[in-house]
């Protein structure tokens, strides 16, 4: 990562909605983006992240969001964000592999996508690219 300016990498200030039900994953993800200069809100369910995003005053420029969580999945939950918070960017993550996320049509060709485990440099590295895409 010093190869490649760490501070190329780095948060400036965004906020970023996580939404992931595993506990250990969502406190190491967390940790990453807030120890690189990320505002993190986090959810443990889709229902968690819509109230979150519905009372947070400020803009959430992402949401990093698990495609299958408990009773509502991440694509549905971006489904009503997008009504609420049409300007934040959205990063999706799964264990699953991109072709079998893809061919179970919950994710579409195209949509920003990162397979679990990854390492903090490939999660900062993917997040800065959706942030700074057209």
């Amino acid at each position: 990562m010093a190869e490649e300016n760490a501070a190329s990498l780095s948060g400036r200030g965004e906020t970023i909605l996580l939404v992931e039900d595993e506990e250990g994953v969502r406190e190491s993800i967390s940790r990453v983006l807030r120890d690189n200069g990320y505002n993190v809100l986090e959810a443990r369910d889709a229902r968690e992240g819509l109230r979150i995003a519905e009372e947070h005053t400020g803009p959430i420029h992402l949401t990093l969001a698990d495609v299958v969580l408990p009773r509502m999945s991440g694509p549905e939950m971006v489904r009503h964000l997008e009504k609420i918070r049409p300007e934040s960017r959205v990063l999706y993550m799964s264990g699953y592999t991109d072709s079998e996320i893809v061919k179970s049509g919950v994710l579409q060709p195209g949509i920003h996508y990162l397979e679990k485990p990854f390492s903090p440099p490939t999660l900062l590295r993917k997040i800065r690219h959706v942030l700074e895409s057209d």
